[in-house]
């Protein structure tokens, strides 16, 4: 039996698939969204029903030095890592993407190894690779750390940006007599600059996000905020935590409206007449 173009099976099958979809986000995005009340309250303890509302949590991150200057850290180690990792994963996904060589599968298959291998084992590894060089309880050593785990993001956002970029255009203008500098500066980096935002945001989020590289590398003036989250829930647990989670939130958020818009333009340019 048919009502309109729809089969009262397709419209069964579509609505059950609504359904099940709605209870998989449901259960996947619940447990989070259940941190953001709790950096409202006006009590002390993670309780439902809350007693009250009250914004003390978020004076206390904002004037609790140690909270700041987590934040701080996160900030600096975040912002030089994803510099260095969009600067190495585009220089390798245009390396790649150009060159032919045998190995060229394995070449990208150990790019993104940071990506797939659990963070625990990169953790170790780099720990026991920069302690005798001196780069452990400090910036640079973390930075190093934290562009590794961000520049394969960059390499597959590139990538993908890179697979619909017209070859001729780089051929063309060399034939004008443009340098191979002057080329990617002036044709191949705009197109492919919405890839390499895309690479950048997503290499900022692991770095700002991350907390098992931290453990290990970081001293305690190089903690960051993750880590400071983690070692108050060990220490003193305080709602405080859920404030700076929540912060946490609203930024993976914003960073995501980033990617998405930065996704559409991609596909916009790539577009004949975008």
């Amino acid at each position: 039996m048919k009502t309109g173009t729809e089969t009262i099976g397709e419209r069964i099958t579509r609505v059950g698939l609504a359904v099940l979809t709605g209870a998989v986000l449901v259960f996947l995005v619940a447990p989070i969204l259940t941190i953001v009340p709790l950096s409202f309250s006006s009590g002390s303890f993670f309780f439902y029903p809350l007693p009250g509302f009250s914004l003390r949590w978020y004076e206390d991150f904002f004037t609790s030095s140690f909270w700041l200057h987590s934040l701080k850290n996160s900030l600096i180690v975040g912002t030089s890592a994803t510099v260095l990792a969009t600067g190495l994963g585009t220089l390798a996904a245009l390396g790649i993407w150009r060159a032919r060589f045998p190995a060229q599968a394995l070449v990208l298959a150990i790019l993104i190894s940071p990506m797939v291998v659990p963070v625990i084992i990169v953790a170790v590894g780099v720990y026991f690779a920069f302690a005798p060089l001196g780069l452990t309880d400090g910036y640079s050593g973390l930075i190093l750390a934290h562009a590794t785990l961000g520049v394969p993001f960059v390499v597959i956002t590139v990538l993908a940006t890179l697979s619909g970029f017209d070859r001729t255009l780089i051929r063309a203008a060399e034939s004008l007599g443009a340098s191979q500098i002057t080329t990617f500066r002036r044709v191949t980096l705009p197109l492919i600059l919405p890839g390499v935002a895309s690479g950048a945001v997503f290499a900022f989020a692991a770095s700002f996000d991350e907390v098992v590289v931290a453990l290990l590398m970081a001293g305690p003036g190089q903690r960051t905020l993750p880590r400071q989250m983690f070692a108050g829930i060990n220490d003193n647990i305080s709602l405080t935590i859920a404030a700076a989670a929540t912060m946490l939130i609203a930024i993976s958020l914003l960073l995501m409206i980033a990617v998405g818009w930065l996704q559409r333009r991609s596909a916009r340019m790539r577009q004949p007449g975008g």
